[in-house]
């Protein structure tokens, strides 16, 4: 779905008029994580955040994947699979799954890391470990109590923030802030933005750790386009932060295209960028979870070929406060299970 614009927007007479119906979403939400989750067996790191929309999770949970098997840990990612038709659990497997399938997050990351998709996702957790897994990564999922978390990182973009700061539908956020920030082990603020400076002191109060990070974009990516003429478009959360980081790179973006979150595109969608492109000169760039959609079929694979994805990874500024949060959290859970199993 595309975020209405008045979730971002300090008053509007639309939030106010659903702001009843977001205390009753809340309070349901509110209750539902209090219950207690199944224990999956091996520590669990939960990547959310508070909100809907984009945030940066998926290049969140690839730096995770890097920094624990730089630890010796066998990552494994569960996800629902959103957008995909598969209900799982399955294990991803790029060449044979498309989006339309388990997903474009699942299918992006499952290029770098084991991925398992599950509604279910205590059904997932069995395939899981059947993997090899000796930690899950849960993709999402903060606000679903079905399975225990060791430790919850929430995701926050620092230009955006939470918006209006109410409850959906009145505003983007899933459930009220104080639960949330209550269950929350560490903040992680993406970018130089102070829409997240409140949150961030909340976090802060309860000592628990903010993490600083950039999104750093590839040099490869950089030296292919920089000084090009771009026609840039994406279908995610939040479309003008790519289409900022572009131009922050010294890419010349003409023309923006912006489609809703998991946009599934069709052939006459992408021959219509095609021929706008061709007709003013222009290279059509996007971002890889956009191109991992455009793989969905062979009309619109076949007019996606000279297509550009730019990509970027996502960066911390103190590497070893997050090797050391992780560590430490690790750790903490298998005493816990050793405690239990003795």
């Amino acid at each position: 779905m595309r975020e209405p614009d008045f979730w971002y927007r300090p008053s509007s007479w639309v939030s106010h008029v659903l702001t009843p119906l977001g205390a009753i979403y809340g309070l349901v939400a509110a209750a539902r994580l209090q219950r207690q989750g199944f224990d999956a067996g091996v520590p669990v790191l939960c990547v959310g955040n508070y909100h809907a929309g984009g945030a940066g999770k998926t290049p969140t949970v690839l730096a995770l994947t890097k920094l624990l098997r730089d630890l010796g840990e066998r990552p494994v990612v569960l996800s629902r699979g959103y957008g995909g038709r598969l209900q799982g659990p399955v294990k991803v497997d790029p060449e044979r799954h498309v989006a339309g399938d388990v997903g474009d997050e699942p299918l992006m990351l499952a290029m770098t890391v084991p991925v398992v998709v599950a509604r279910d996702r205590v059904g997932g957790i069995a395939l899981a470990r059947s993997q090899g897994a000796s930690v899950i990564l849960m993709d999402d999922g903060f606000q679903n109590p079905a399975v225990a978390k060791d430790a919850s990182l929430i995701v926050i973009d620092g230009d955006r923030g939470l918006g209006n700061g109410r409850v959906f539908p009145a505003g983007p956020l899933r459930a009220p802030l104080s639960p949330q920030l209550a269950r929350t082990d560490a903040l992680i603020v993406i970018g130089d933005g102070t829409a997240a400076r409140a949150v961030a002191a909340a976090v802060a109060a309860q000592a628990k750790p903010v993490l600083r990070a950039h999104l750093q974009p590839d040099a490869a990516s950089v030296a292919l386009l920089v000084g090009k003429r771009v026609l840039a478009f994406a279908g995610i959360g939040d479309p003008h932060r790519f289409f900022r980081t572009l131009r922050g790179c010294g890419i010349e973006v003409v023309r923006e295209r912006v489609f809703a979150d998991h946009h599934p595109f069709s052939p006459g969608e992408i021959g219509t960028l095609i021929a706008e492109a061709e007709r003013d000169g222009l290279i059509l760039v996007t971002t890889e979870k956009d191109l991992v959609r455009l793989r969905g079929g062979a009309e619109v694979s076949d007019r996606a070929r000279d297509i550009l994805a730019f990509a970027v990874t996502l960066e911390f500024e103190d590497g070893a406060q997050l090797r050391k949060f992780v560590t430490d959290r690790l750790f903490q859970a298998r005493q816990k299970k050793f405690r239990r199993d003795d």
